[in-house]
């Protein structure tokens, strides 16, 4: 029989997150995102009574019966945008790591 949390001492840890810095660099889209991004308007006048989770779904449907020619240019996409994300992160590392340097001498 499984010993809860208490039992075994494990203390557990409250829901709150660090606070993200709002200067940090956005993350880089996925393919699916960028193909998202760009068929929402399309599939939602195509279904005007479709929910936001319908929308998605269709979305999805749309994406996985999608070839992988067709796919080729939103890949293509997200690699551009995650080679700027690791850019802009390392330049906003060197940055703030060198500002917190200076903040402890």
């Amino acid at each position: 029989m499984p010993k809860d949390a208490k039992s075994r001492g494990i203390k557990k840890v409250s829901g709150k997150r660090a606070k993200k810095d709002p200067d940090a660099p956005k993350r880089g889209l996925s393919a699916y995102m960028f193909f998202a991004q760009e068929h929402r308007e399309l599939v939602k006048t195509e279904n005007p009574d479709a929910t936001f989770g319908q929308i998605g779904k269709i979305l999805g449907e749309r994406w996985k019966n999608l070839s992988s020619k067709d796919k080729q240019p939103y890949e293509n996409r997200a690699r551009k945008d995650k080679e700027r994300f690791e850019d802009e992160k390392s330049r906003w590392r060197n940055t703030h790591v060198s500002c917190t340097t200076h903040d402890d001498e």
